[in-house]
């Protein structure tokens, strides 16, 4: 989706706040949504992210949402906002913005291309249990798609870009279509912890059988869209087969909670670890050998402070 306004941010260009005066070197251009331009930027030796937008209710919007996760500490969310300014744009005019951590990782896609989909399973865990994080704090995601899920190393997630992060009870903010509840006639447009749940059963969906996704939405008409045509899709794949079930009650609105979904997942798993005991996933060696690896270095660092 097209932003509000056409100018960009030149790389090597200060960006300096009009009323903290904090200063910020612009890298590169991230990434751009439907209200804003996301950069990387340094101060310091610090990398962050800066995000700039025309509409100051939409940016002051998605400040409140990170200023009520940075007090979720105790939730497992770890605060993004860093500092909130307005800023001078090319043309003159004042923009708001804000600071942001810098998450590295890649988007969904490009990681399981990169490192294979055996690690599905364990980014799946991690991300449900993302979602279960923010929704105990008070919020539900809203705009879940591959785009907006970052992995990094041992497949660590970060959810990312919080346009669409909504207070519970009130109509979801932002979203994309092909992921949306409303949109496959698959309940309201509400924010519940179950519509994050329909969303990321749906990205399970795009990331095994993104043809036969793409496929569906052209041939069917806006009334005659439902989940159980997202089900035929599940059932006919042979990559989604062990899941099939999970994906089928998330669908349904059969999960209480995100918590209640990440419990499932886990136990999914490690069902699928017991009967196939000959195999081990990438995922499983890649946390092997990180446990290993901190094994060694704990019992040198033990070692030389013994002699």
């Amino acid at each position: 989706m097209a932003t509000s306004f056409k100018w960009e941010l030149r790389r090597g260009a200060t960006v300096t706040g009009k009323w903290k005066q904090g200063r910020y070197r612009v890298e590169k251009l991230l990434g751009e949504g439907a209200n804003g331009k996301v950069y990387l930027v340094q101060q310091g030796r610090t990398w962050y992210a800066l995000k700039v937008g025309a509409d100051a209710v939409d940016i002051q919007s998605e400040i409140n949402v990170l200023q009520s996760i940075a007090k979720q500490k105790r939730n497992g969310l770890e605060p993004f906002l860093y500092d909130v300014d307005d800023l001078y744009g090319p043309d003159g005019k004042e923009y708001p913005f804000y600071i942001m951590r810098y998450v590295r990782g890649l988007t969904l896609a490009d990681y399981f291309k990169k490192q294979g989909t055996e690690w599905f399973p364990l980014v799946g865990l991690n991300l449900l249990g993302k979602l279960s994080h923010l929704h105990e704090a008070g919020w539900v995601f809203g705009d879940l798609k591959i785009e907006n899920v970052l992995v990094g190393d041992y497949g660590h997630v970060e959810l990312v870009d919080f346009g669409g992060v909504t207070a519970k009870g009130k109509s979801i903010r932002q979203f994309t279509e092909i992921y949306d509840r409303g949109y496959w006639n698959g309940g309201p447009r509400s924010a519940d912890e179950r519509y994050d749940l329909f969303s990321f059963a749906v990205l399970c969906i795009q990331l095994h059988e993104p043809k036969q996704l793409h496929q569906l939405t052209l041939e069917l008409l806006p009334q005659n869209r439902s989940a159980d045509e997202l089900q035929q899709i599940v059932e006919s794949s042979q990559a989604l087969k062990p899941i099939a079930g999970w994906i089928r009650k998330a669908l349904a609105g059969g999960f209480m909670n995100a918590k209640d979904g990440y419990e499932a997942w886990r136990v999914l798993m490690h069902r699928r670890d017991t009967h196939r005991p000959s195999s081990t996933p990438g995922w499983l060696k890649g946390l092997a050998a990180a446990s290993a690896i901190l094994l060694v270095t704990s019992v040198y660092w033990l070692l030389r402070n013994m002699l």
